[in-house]
């Protein structure tokens, strides 16, 4: 920072000139003056290209942490969409999954009350059949004892 000490050095010899009186004006020595800014040109230039330097890091820096934040917010909205998406997708399943569950349970409810009716008619079928051969041999016996009893 030499550039701002020899700023400071024609601060001083201003601060330090005599005033003339009833102005504004100081009268200073110029060739003191003259070679400080002599000074101050030869040192500007590598203090400006540091500056400069300092400015275009700082600006490459601010474009990496915004292309990085984009990025961020970019893959964000990627993945809100991705959960989006898997949540419709887990709605619709599970949707259908009901639906088939319920068409499932109605068919299963079907086929048990077919499945008793038909268990029914066939027990009811075979009690009528077992009903005649009871008669049958009701009658059978009957017959039997009516032949034993009259001897034949």
């Amino acid at each position: 920072m030499k550039a701002l000490e020899i700023i400071d050095r024609i601060e001083e010899i201003i601060d330090g000139g005599r005033r003339i009186p009833f102005s504004a004006n100081v009268m200073v020595n110029g060739d003191e003056i003259y070679d400080l800014i002599d000074e101050l040109r030869n040192e500007m230039p590598e203090e400006f290209k540091q500056s400069r330097w300092i400015v275009k890091e700082r600006e490459n820096m601010i474009e990496e942490a915004r292309k990085q934040a984009e990025k961020i917010i970019r893959d964000a909205g990627e993945r809100a969409n991705e959960l989006v998406n898997e949540t419709e997708v887990m709605k619709r399943a599970r949707r259908k999954s009901e639906e088939l569950m319920a068409g499932i349970e109605a068919r299963a409810r079907t086929i048990r009350l077919e499945a008793e009716d038909y268990a029914d008619e066939k027990l009811a079928n075979l009690e009528a059949v077992l009903h005649k051969l009871l008669n049958s041999i009701e009658k059978g016996r009957e017959q039997f004892k009516n032949t034993i009893s009259t001897g034949q």
